[in-house]
């Protein structure tokens, strides 16, 4: 790990700190945030005109699976002939566009159309219709958003979900099959319409503060709320992003492999939006880091080399494994590769090690890893690691354009974050009470989670993610249990057993753990590999029980306190459910709501007893 990282320009670490009298911090960046475009479409433009040619977007399609390719010319054309469609069924800003489908190249170039017209795009998880048996989360967002027009890549799939829905007075769209015994637009038919002069006239109708999208969430009740994004946030956003590194004429084209769904705002906004922006290519992977769904992944990553790679810490634990196992992937893997991304929780250091390790045997550099933090309500990102940094966890420092503010929470060193930007959104879409409650005295988005300094004495090492400051609870000793920290502890020791977990505590003696296991790697640890055990069985097997005793114990005895030592665990059979609240469109645990439906497993945890494993 001696070796140099590849060497890559990133914006300098020079960073404001307000120190005022009760405690409180304010962090702000020297830098001023560069001029940004007027909206998200103005870069689709840009391109087709300066690089027509270029390959935009890319999806394997029909029985062979080969690429289908779609240049920014063709894509623009397609786009423009698009919004004429809309604009001549009426759609405007009143009328939303709602997409239920997982991404593809008719998503992309929908969510152009739609804000070329000035139609807030409203995509949906497609959890919400696949998954979920009573689609309560699909009622609600549409009840909420009343749009226009519903997508669908695929009618079938969705014919039961659509059948949920009130589709009176509403333009529904298909690709590939229509829904059964409904009347569905054939998008064949939208890209085939004539543009005319009013295409022109709408895109110059866009405003900053024209709504782009609405972004769902989900909230401790587990029913979302629409976020709304205007063109404003996300073009402010994207050119922070931009700023973080900087791009030399004679750079390649940035190449892309993306997986994250675009409903979701780091996805749709940060990673879809954000290669757009620079010109470059997107291949749509139609793999998740999944198991029996990564192989996709890896065929596809023996096509292409992408120049930025970025997954949750579970997509790189599958994917070290590949890497080390097969030269010639990762030789493909690594031949353009300038940086790597993770989100979604803290990467192990045992991953971020051999990740290293790879990229030097077939680069001879280290590659940065970079990170960032905010949420739906901030388009997406505010704060980002834009440096070389020697560990993982970090969160970063507050991009040009932002304020960040620190409030003590009670804890030495520990601050409740919150946010002043033009990223920022105005509200919750209907929910004036809620957006009320977003922001404090001083105009501060108050986002619930904690953070610290790396060195408290110099600012421009970057924040530390500290959990979440509405799930942290206290023990009957009164020792403050910080959840999310924990959390993340616990999984990566416990590796590879959990998939995920929530923790137990609130009014109780000592901590406990309800764990979501990693069947997969159970089995592996098994020797099951025919599948042979029940589920039960399995989670009661010796080698399975025997890696989470000593994975935690081993964090145990490193803790330097009560609150991060779990005493006893129980696996869990039954996954997140959706309908339950328990997982969000994210593929987010939601703690509160888990605990809550599983009152039963927490007692019985606590109980002891069968099934629950005691923590030495």
């Amino acid at each position: 790990m001696r070796a140099p990282f590849k060497p890559i320009e990133f914006l300098s670490r020079d960073v404001k700190v307000e120190r005022r009298g009760d405690g409180t911090i304010v962090l702000q960046s020297n830098h001023r945030l560069k001029p940004y475009e007027r909206h998200v479409p103005a870069f689709l433009a840009k391109w087709a005109a300066e690089a027509p040619d270029r390959v935009w977007l890319a999806q394997r399609r029909g029985p062979a699976r080969d690429w289908l390719k779609v240049t920014y010319a063709e894509a623009k054309r397609q786009v423009d002939a698009a919004t004429q469609a809309l604009l001549d069924r009426g759609f405007g800003p009143d009328r939303p566009v709602m997409i239920l489908s997982s991404n593809s190249i008719e998503f992309a170039l929908l969510t152009m159309a739609a804000m070329q017209a000035r139609a807030p795009l409203a995509p949906v998880s497609p959890a919400y219709s696949v998954m979920s048996q009573d689609h309560a989360k699909l009622k609600y967002v549409f009840d909420l958003i009343k749009p226009g027009l519903v997508f669908v890549q695929n009618g079938e799939i969705y014919a039961r979900a659509l059948a949920a829905l009130d589709l009176s007075g509403v333009l529904l769209v298909h690709v590939d099959k229509p829904p059964p015994a409904m009347q569905s637009l054939p998008w064949s038919e939208l890209v085939a319409t004539r543009p005319t002069d009013a295409v022109a006239q709408s895109i110059a109708r866009i405003e900053p503060r024209t709504v782009g999208k609405f972004l769902f969430t989900s909230g401790s009740t587990g029913m979302p709320k629409a976020v709304i994004n205007t063109q404003e946030m996300m073009c402010a956003n994207l050119a922070m992003g931009q700023m973080a590194r900087t791009r030399k004429a004679d750079d390649p084209p940035a190449v892309m492999l993306d997986w994250l769904p675009w409903n979701h705002t780091m996805g749709g906004n940060a990673t879809f939006q954000g290669n757009l922006a620079e010109g470059g290519t997107t291949y749509i992977d139609d793999g998740k880091p999944l198991p029996g769904l990564f192989d996709e992944t890896l065929r596809n990553l023996r096509d292409i080399s992408p120049t930025y790679f970025a997954n949750v810490p579970a997509g790189y634990a599958m994917l070290a494994t590949a890497l080390e196992r097969d030269d010639a992937l990762a030789k493909s893997f690594f031949r353009n590769l300038n940086s790597l991304a993770y989100g979604g929780a803290t990467l192990p250091d045992d991953l971020y090690e051999r990740m290293e390790a790879l990229a030097v045997k077939h680069t001879g550099y280290r590659l940065p890893f970079v990170t960032g933090w905010g949420s739906t309500e901030t388009a997406p990102t505010a704060t980002t690691v834009h440096w070389a940094s020697e560990r993982v966890g970090l969160i970063g420092l507050p991009y040009p354009g932002v304020r960040l503010k620190m409030v003590p929470t009670g804890e030495a060193g520990r601050y409740e974050l919150r946010l002043k930007s033009v990223i920022v959104t105005p509200g919750y879409y209907k929910q004036p009470d809620l957006t009320a409650q977003m922001f404090d005295e001083e105009g501060f988005y108050k986002i619930g989670d904690a953070g610290r300094f790396v060195d408290p004495d110099d600012a421009s090492w970057g924040l530390i993610f500290d959990g979440r400051v509405v799930e942290d609870f206290k023990l009957t000793s009164g020792t403050f249990v910080l959840v999310g920290t924990l959390r993340t502890t616990a999984i990566a020791a416990a590796t590879p057993v959990l998939q995920d977990a929530v923790i137990c505590g609130q009014d109780r003696a000592y901590v406990g753990l309800l764990g979501f296991p990693n069947i997969a790697a159970c089995r592996r640890l098994a020797g099951d590999s025919e599948a042979n055990l029940t589920t039960a069985d399995l989670l009661a097997h010796a080698a399975v029980v025997g890696t989470l005793r000593d994975g935690l114990a081993k964090m145990n005895a490193a803790a330097t306190g009560s609150s991060m030592r779990i005493k006893r665990a129980l696996l869990m059979a039954e996954p997140p459910q959706v309908d339950g609240h328990e997982i969000t469109d994210k593929g987010y645990i939601n703690q509160r709501a888990t605990l809550e439906r599983r009152k039963a497993l927490v007692d019985r945890l606590y109980a002891g007893g069968e099934g629950v494993i005691e923590i030495p």
